[in-house]
């Protein structure tokens, strides 16, 4: 999205260009500008599209009526084949990826390289366009003035829907199926959204798991079957929540490190069995603490998990000294006295020998 008045831009990924993708941008758009335009310019693409008609009406999509009508904006479209009719959103596009992709960057995950995105649309906001005396932030403050409000709610874009929870411990959403901790034949409600699935029961979010575009495939979170397992360790070697945490980049080298010490000294059934017991402490308190305990432990030469969860449990305590000993240490100074010289006593014990 980029404002052809100001030259301010935002900038998002998803992994799959559905309508609801398309929607939620516009919504995150208006957020980061700070408001709404009054008119924006596409191309004829679907999500907004259901059928060209002569010059330059359309027939627009049921859902996209309702979008834009919520937010209040008109739309206009090109004519198709024009792309040059809106040569400002390509020629942004091309200068965000010359200066922003160029190396093709590296993120952990969608949300990470999102992140990258946001960061680079700040940054751009200082430069200044040819033929402008202005910068693009200090524009877009001006713009801003000038554009709708922001709405009150945002448009309802979650996709809700109800599911069982199977006896592999998931709940199917469209052809694929997402680990959730609950028990098998629980009723769970399932919202989706454009990059992400939510699992709810009681009012909470029990779960919550990157979409999937694939179709017939299992997303599980190991965290999600640790109970099961520290009963059945010998299953957990070759399981696929492990094996889809080591894909995901969540299961560090030091982990396999530790958990051999634990194999090595414990017997291979025990020892896996204190590795989840490690992880059920992780899960309570934190992953990242978690791995620096276990880090911290091998760099000691310990593989001992009582040792890491004491590790787990001081991590980032901080021993101050009491200020009332302060206080105390500085008031008894003033009574210090230099110590005695006892040599002086020999002279008289010499006396006495004549």
């Amino acid at each position: 999205m980029r404002s052809m008045a100001s030259g301010a831009a935002f900038h998002r990924a998803y992994r799959r260009a559905t309508q609801q993708a398309f929607l939620e941008a516009h919504e995150l758009g208006f957020q980061y500008l700070g408001g709404a335009f009054r008119r924006l310019r596409y191309d004829n693409l679907g999500s907004a599209v259901k059928k060209i008609l002569r010059g330059f009406r359309r027939e627009e999509t049921a859902r996209f009526i309702a979008f834009r009508s919520h937010w209040n904006f008109e739309a206009s479209f090109c004519t198709p084949g024009e792309g040059h009719e809106k040569g400002g959103v390509e020629g942004e596009v091309g200068y965000f990826r010359r200066n922003h992709f160029v190396p093709v960057p590296a993120a952990r995950d969608l949300e990470a390289l999102n992140a990258m995105l946001l960061a680079g649309c700040r940054e751009d906001e200082a430069r200044i366009i040819d033929g402008r005396e202005q910068t693009v932030g200090e524009a877009s403050a001006i713009e801003r003035q000038h554009l709708l409000p922001l709405a009150r709610e945002g448009f309802d874009l979650v996709e809700v829907s109800f599911g069982q929870v199977n006896g592999l411990g998931c709940v199917k959403v469209r052809t694929n199926a997402y680990s959730a901790p609950l028990l098998p034949g629980t009723q769970a409600q399932i919202k989706l959204s454009a990059a992400t699935v939510e699992v709810w029961y009681e009012g909470r979010c029990v779960a919550r798991h990157e979409r999937s575009y694939g179709r017939h495939q299992q997303i599980l979170d190991l965290e999600h079957y640790l109970d099961v397992l520290e009963h059945k360790p010998g299953a957990f070697a070759g399981s696929k929540p492990l094996e889809q945490w080591r894909r995901a980049g969540r299961w560090p080298v030091s982990y396999d490190q530790f958990w051999s010490g634990l194999m090595q000294r414990h017997g291979r059934q025990e020892g896996t069995r204190a590795m989840i017991e490690l992880l059920q402490f992780g899960r309570r308190l934190g992953y990242a603490r978690l791995r620096r305990a276990i880090e911290s432990a091998l760099e000691l030469g310990c593989a001992d998990a009582a040792a890491v969860q004491h590790l787990m449990a001081t991590d980032g305590l901080v021993h101050q000294r009491p200020s009332l000993l302060i206080e105390m240490g500085s008031l008894l100074s003033q009574y210090e006295r230099p110590l005695p010289e006892m040599h002086a006593y020999d002279h008289l014990l010499v006396g006495a020998g004549r």
